[in-house]
């Protein structure tokens, strides 16, 4: 529409509401429908974009999100950040990214530094709480949603992790794979740890199965380390089946039960969790539960957004499970 510059009110006459619903519709706040696809319209036609040095101004803080991961080299980080891109793009925030690599302390500074730096908002993903975080993040300036943890009173977007395992075990289990190993990561992180691992134990215990046939193993998050412990495991080997906390697990168990030459499924059957893009990759296929990240990173940034919108900061707690779908391939 030319080389005119549009302003708010400019895009609420165009698409016949007030300026307050268009800043809503920008902080991703209450609309209909209909008022959302006017807006949208609106704001196409004008290319309009907010003036984020006057809403600095106006607000004190930049128009700028802050998020924090626990490291970058991950695929479900990698694709929790798209979602995020997804929903601030269109918002026009820009994003202020800081890898803690996996220390508590990086978490702590990253959290202080952002608010310090004028960010309007903070996404902090897959976290360990501990007293100092949990002080951190309620006493914070800005608004703070976390990714891919559950903890009481906290904003956040989660993943059902203990269903998405029990459903892997059970299908296990009717495969006629009696005696299991799960590998797993350490229940301080509630998520992948503690709840994945609760998963495997309920379905175990439904089927009636004896305690002592399965058998547990901690490990990281690495690949490298899931080929380590498969190897020390078959040098005594009496299982026939492998759940894997992660998709990275049990693809360096894979590379282990290959180099030993063992069939899979054959020999033993193994399935991961997270539905990396690897798993398609390996023969034979790797079983595994889809979660949800990039629609997980979508919903924390717009749950933030609405927050930031919410100048009196006293929107009720939202916290959003997302469920998952297994994707059954040739290792099971």
């Amino acid at each position: 529409m030319g080389d005119k510059t549009y302003t708010i009110k400019d895009v609420a006459n165009l698409a016949g509401v007030s300026p307050a619903a268009v800043s809503r519709y920008m902080n991703d706040g209450s609309l209909s429908e209909e008022k959302r696809a006017k807006i949208r319209e609106a704001i196409r036609k004008t290319g309009y974009r907010p003036n984020l040095m006057a809403q600095s101004m106006r607000t004190g803080r930049g128009g700028q999100i802050g998020v924090i991961v626990p490291k970058i080299h991950s695929d479900s980080v990698s694709q929790i950040m798209a979602g995020i891109s997804d929903a601030l793009t269109e918002r026009n925030y820009l994003t202020m990214l800081g890898s803690s690599e996996g220390s508590r302390d990086m978490e702590l500074r990253y959290l202080e530094n952002m608010q310090n730096n004028q960010v309007a908002g903070i996404i902090l993903m897959g976290v360990v709480m501990t007293p100092a975080l949990s002080d951190a993040i309620r006493s914070s300036s800005v608004p703070v949603v976390i990714t891919g943890q559950n903890f009481a009173g906290l904003p956040c977007v989660y993943h059902n992790d203990a269903g998405a395992m029990e459903e892997l075990t059970r299908r296990m289990i009717r495969k006629g794979r009696d005696h299991v190993v799960y590998i797993g990561v350490s229940d301080r992180d509630v998520a992948a740890g503690l709840n994945r691992h609760s998963g495997v134990l309920r379905a175990w215990k439904e089927a009636g199965l004896p305690e002592e046939n399965l058998h547990f193993e901690e490990v990281s998050f690495d690949a490298a380390e899931g080929k380590e412990c498969m190897e020390r495991l078959l040098k005594h080997r009496d299982f026939n089946g492998v759940l894997c906390a992660t998709d990275a697990i049990a693809l360096g168990a894979m590379k282990a039960i290959h180099e030993a030459g063992l069939r899979i499924p054959e020999d033993i059957s193994i399935a991961g969790l997270g539905d990396s893009w690897a798993g398609t990759y390996v023969q034979p296929a790797l079983t595994t539960a889809h979660l949800y990240y990039r629609q997980c990173g979508r919903e924390a940034a717009s749950m933030l957004l609405r927050m930031i919108g919410d100048s009196s900061r006293s929107m009720v707690v939202t916290q959003t499970m997302l469920e998952y779908t297994i994707v059954e391939r040739e290792s099971l």
